[in-house]
């Protein structure tokens, strides 16, 4: 799990200074080499997150997956709904769960979406193994409004 953090913080702090908007904004770096130097990032960050799974997040949910599409990590977990529905778990859990979802991908890959790299989490049924949601989340959907 060390090696997993490690590695995850190194791809973060080389991604937030390859893909910094400043490189872009000096000209220095041709938008198409930056959205295929961000490609490369894409693909070791799931190089190496693979390595680690499946890991048990709670008692509830297990990180089963994470691929690349584009630009977009694609992390899916599995849910264990007990005696509930897939269809119960979706009506009255999903709002919640996209809330804290998409806060807490906002607070950890800032960079990553800065630099144009989106998140999706995917959640299954652990024993249906039936899509319940998912979060689709780009740098758009972590600005907060001005008051």
């Amino acid at each position: 799990m060390k090696n997993l953090l490690l590695s995850f913080s190194i791809l973060i702090t080389f991604s937030s200074f390859a893909c910094s908007g400043e490189l872009a904004k000096t000209g220095d770096f041709p938008k198409q080499e930056m959205k295929s130097q961000n490609k490369d990032i894409v693909k070791q960050v799931v190089s190496e997150i693979s390595k680690s799974l499946p890991q048990t997040i709670d008692k509830y949910t297990k990180f089963v997956d994470i691929q690349a599409k584009d630009l977009t990590l694609l992390y899916t977990f599995e849910i264990n709904t007990g005696a509930k529905s897939d269809d119960a778990v979706k009506s009255e859990d999903k709002s919640r769960m996209q809330k804290a979802v998409v806060t807490g991908i906002c607070q950890s890959s800032s960079k990553f979406l800065e630099a144009g790299i989106n998140t999706s989490y995917i959640y299954i049924s652990t024993k249906t193994k039936a899509h319940l949601f998912q979060f689709d989340v780009t740098q758009k959907d972590c600005i907060k409004p001005i008051s």
